[in-house]
């Protein structure tokens, strides 16, 4: 119930995938949706930390038995909703309509969110690290990314709490501003720091694939499409010499 009631307050940030955090140093998320078990880890994330109010409309539950190699029977016992049948799209419980009366505006659909900006693995896997302590800010929580954000630190049971370190930077015109120094990890969570970034990486893979399922098998079309081509291109190339060869 609490990580529902922290992922109800995710609608505040209405404008994530576009907003913010333009000049943050990204890092590399490093993602491959082609490993099964990272993606199983990172759709275990996504249904407990964020489908209490994020949807993935334009995926099937029957796409994770496919694509991650989870039985039917693992689906429904562990990422489905009561009432949801495996054919169904991923949705969330949490009434449209009731949503926007709640908060103004329904909770973005996450499906095209590691597409929705330039370098969308980076940012996801940069913004969902960066979170730090912030008492000025209503929820007590700001984004290096995101600065200003309005979404609460819904993975701190895992990451911990951190404060950012700034310093005083004076530019070519004489003005001085803070500049982002590193994080201090002030109140362990339930993860180590390279296991969190590890989590954190397993669910921004999870969201890229699940902003286009079918890549896994374009990819492995296209290289046998390369393959035929080399072949016939041999093949096209001595017919054309067999040819031409009484001419020449």
């Amino acid at each position: 119930m609490k990580k529902l009631m922290f992922g109800l307050l995710i609608a505040a940030m209405p404008g994530l995938a576009l907003a913010g955090g333009a000049g943050a140093h990204l890092d590399d998320a490093n993602v491959d949706v082609s490993d099964k078990e990272s993606l199983q880890r990172g759709a275990g994330l996504y249904f407990n930390y964020c489908a209490g109010c994020h949807s993935l409309k334009y995926m099937r539950y029957n796409r994770l038995s496919e694509d991650l190699g989870l039985s039917e029977e693992q689906v429904v016992n562990n990422l489905m909703l009561v009432d949801a049948k495996i054919g169904d799209t991923i949705q969330i419980a949490m009434p449209a309509d009731a949503a926007a009366g709640w908060f103004g505006v329904q909770p973005p659909d996450l499906s095209l969110i590691a597409r929705a900006k330039k370098n969308g693995p980076d940012w996801l896997y940069t913004y969902l690290r960066s979170f730090y302590l912030d008492p000025s800010r209503p929820l007590g929580v700001n984004n290096i990314v995101f600065p200003d954000v309005g979404m609460p630190h819904v993975l701190w049971e895992l990451q911990g709490w951190q404060e950012a370190k700034f310093d005083i930077v004076t530019d070519e015109q004489g003005n001085q501003h803070d500049e982002f120094a590193g994080f201090d990890l002030v109140k362990p969570g339930s993860m180590s720091p390279d296991e969190y970034d590890g989590a954190v990486r397993d669910l921004v893979n999870f969201l890229t694939y699940a902003g286009e399922p079918g890549q896994m098998a374009r990819q492995s079309l296209g290289w046998k499409v390369l393959l035929f081509l080399a072949v016939f291109f041999v093949v096209a190339l001595l017919l054309k010499k067999e040819y031409w060869k009484d001419i020449h």
